[in-house]
């Protein structure tokens, strides 16, 4: 699928936007362990999944911009092409997998490199920021006068405000997500699993250079209620309710979150998937009205559309919530959560959202998943994707 973004303008500007989150917090290094912030920053990427749960590589950035990264065996070649300061290294893992009862030397001989490398690159500097970090590890630096900081903090604000080219790269990634809910709908029959009907997505993904999909949010008939169920080998029978939700890292690292929900078969909505359409339908919508630049995050929550009793037990577990290369900063609560998970913040032009709605009575027997991403405008907010919706329900 042809991209037009500028890539070299992309890798800029996401390196850019990291060093003025340290500058601003006084950080002089960031050492990333997060796959996701690794491709944020250096727009290298290997085995993202797998080193997701194997701390396998990592990099330091300096407040200079210089890099020392520690790579996983012989991979130095996934930095071809980045145009950075960049000093290799091999990556030292303590994971029980690669260590076994070895593990708590090996922290010690990583621990000793990363104080090694911070005093010779930030002389007199303690202080080190950290996005992940298993218990040996902070035991180490701590007790050799390193001082740790929130990186996540800093790796989260930096990926906040998107720049022209990277809203190409998410079009690019939403328009193979669309090309993959196309492609379910058209093998979406009576008789078919679950599971089958899924695969089309991760199909479409993988064919135009896609890289996993986060969850396998895919449930039919009862299973629509509560929501939260991945796919299964169920049979999709006539007249179920369809829900989805695509979570789907696509082309270029970047994330498309579309949920719809359809009805299996050729037949018309009984009155009380309507009504629940409708419900949902109206909660994104309205609420995608009120969002705009300047707005507290505490103020969207109190002014968001009010979601009738009997479907409050399991409602959404947030009104809308950040969206990047994966779900990203902010979550917005619902106010009836605002005192035990609201914090407040500030919405603002570029930001990337996506705005969610479930609806679904407590004890009932289906529900409907909706939900559109957008980017904020100086005026509102604009739909990221035409995917649509079933406004012949209404």
């Amino acid at each position: 699928m042809a991209v037009e973004a500028n890539m070299r303008d992309v890798r800029t500007y996401r390196f850019a936007r990291v060093l003025e989150q340290m500058r601003e917090h006084a950080v002089p290094a960031l050492l990333l362990y997060d796959p996701v912030n690794i491709r944020y920053a250096t727009d290298t990427s290997n085995m993202q999944v797998w080193c997701g749960r194997n701390p396998a590589r990592y990099v330091m950035i300096f407040a200079d911009g210089r890099i020392v990264a520690w790579e996983f065996h012989s991979s130095e070649h996934v930095w071809d092409g980045i145009d950075l300061d960049v000093e290799w290294r091999g990556a030292t893992s303590w994971t029980f997998f690669n260590a076994g009862h070895e593990a708590e030397r090996r922290a010690e001989t990583w621990g000793a490199e990363i104080v090694d490398v911070l005093r010779t690159h930030a002389p007199g500097e303690t202080r080190l920021a950290v996005d992940r970090l298993d218990p040996f590890g902070t035991v180490y630096l701590e007790q050799h006068g390193i001082a740790l900081f929130d990186g996540q903090l800093l790796m989260e604000s930096a990926r906040l405000i998107k720049s022209p080219d990277e809203l190409v790269l998410i079009g690019a990634s939403l328009r193979t997500a669309e090309q993959g809910i196309q492609r379910m709908r058209e093998a979406l029959r009576p008789g078919i699993t679950e599971n089958e009907l899924w695969a089309h997505l991760h199909f479409e993904n993988i064919r135009h250079g896609g890289e996993w999909i986060e969850t396998r949010l895919l449930a039919s008939g009862e299973r629509t209620n509560p929501w939260m169920h991945e796919c299964s080998a169920r049979v999709l029978q006539n007249g179920d309710l369809l829900a989805f939700d695509t979570d789907m890292v696509g082309p270029h690292g970047y994330c498309s979150d579309i949920s719809r929900t359809w009805l299996v078969g050729d037949g018309r909505p009984s009155g009380e998937q309507r009504a629940l359409y409708e419900q949902a339908y109206a909660q994104v919508h309205t609420n995608m009205d009120l969002l705009k630049p300047g707005m507290t995050f505490r103020e969207f929550s109190e002014k968001a559309w009010r979601i009738p009793e009997r479907f409050i037990k399991n409602r959404y577990c947030c009104l809308a919530h950040g969206i990047g290369m994966v779900d990203e900063y902010p979550s917005i609560a619902h106010q009836v959560d605002w005192d035990s998970a609201g914090y407040d913040g500030r919405f603002e032009p570029g930001m990337t959202v996506c705005v969610e709605s479930y609806i679904g009575a407590e004890g009932g027997t289906q529900g409907v998943k909706l939900e559109q991403q957008v980017v904020l405008t100086e005026h509102g907010c604009e739909p990221l994707t035409s995917c649509p919706f079933e406004t012949d329900w209404l």
